[in-house]
């Protein structure tokens, strides 16, 4: 399947679970939305979930090489799922960054083995201003990794990229809400009034 049709089947799946909510929402930035993409409800879609996780790995293995990276790891909380599937589908050894540091234990922030100079791959759900995958890349730098690639579902095109290439990581991503809207919008999924709500939260 060629990639645009690709995209629009993608942007079907997002419809078809319920996963784009229009409303006011607090996204985990803290900034406020008008409308909201509920990625955590994928992995309850078998199919739907399934049909992503090719994608991501299709992704990866064209835009950044199988030999470019030797973990993955999974950005808490909703890149976790994804992150888990995708490292299976790839073969690659899979780690999870922790949301704070455990108070007992080994107290690390990064789960699994990690090895000082692996290069490792980030994997996300969504981007907003790039903060959540910022914070997991200086986990894993703290831990003697090293991170210059991460992959995202959806671009929600608000400046994510852009920060997270100052701070050396090239972000890939398989959807950018521009593209979704204007899918949805062409199908008759969502009307001219939702249109230009997402289009507005676009950062020119």
């Amino acid at each position: 399947m060629q990639t645009q049709a690709k995209k629009a089947e993608m942007a079907k799946i997002l419809m078809k679970i319920d996963a784009l909510k229009f409303g006011v929402f607090k996204l985990t930035s803290g900034k406020a939305s008008p409308y909201y993409i509920d990625l955590r409800v994928v992995p309850s879609f078998p199919d739907a979930f399934t049909q992503i996780c090719d994608f991501y790995a299709e992704t990866i293995t064209k835009e950044i090489g199988l030999k470019n990276f030797t973990r993955i790891a999974g950005v808490p909380i909703a890149g976790i799922p994804f992150a888990s599937q995708i490292a299976y589908n790839l073969k690659k050894p899979f780690l999870y960054v922790r949301k704070g540091i455990r108070r007992h234990g080994r107290q690390r922030r990064v789960e699994g083995i990690l090895v000082s100079g692996n290069r490792v791959l980030l994997v996300d759900d969504l981007v907003t201003t790039g903060l959540t995958l910022k914070k997991a890349a200086d986990a894993i730098r703290a831990e003697g990794g090293v991170v210059e690639q991460a992959v995202a579902f959806l671009d929600r095109e608000e400046g994510g990229k852009e920060k997270l290439a100052k701070n050396g990581i090239e972000l890939h991503t398989l959807l950018r809400i521009s593209e979704v809207a204007k899918i949805l919008y062409e199908i008759g999924a969502i009307d001219e009034e939702s249109l230009k709500t997402i289009t507005k939260q676009i950062k020119k």
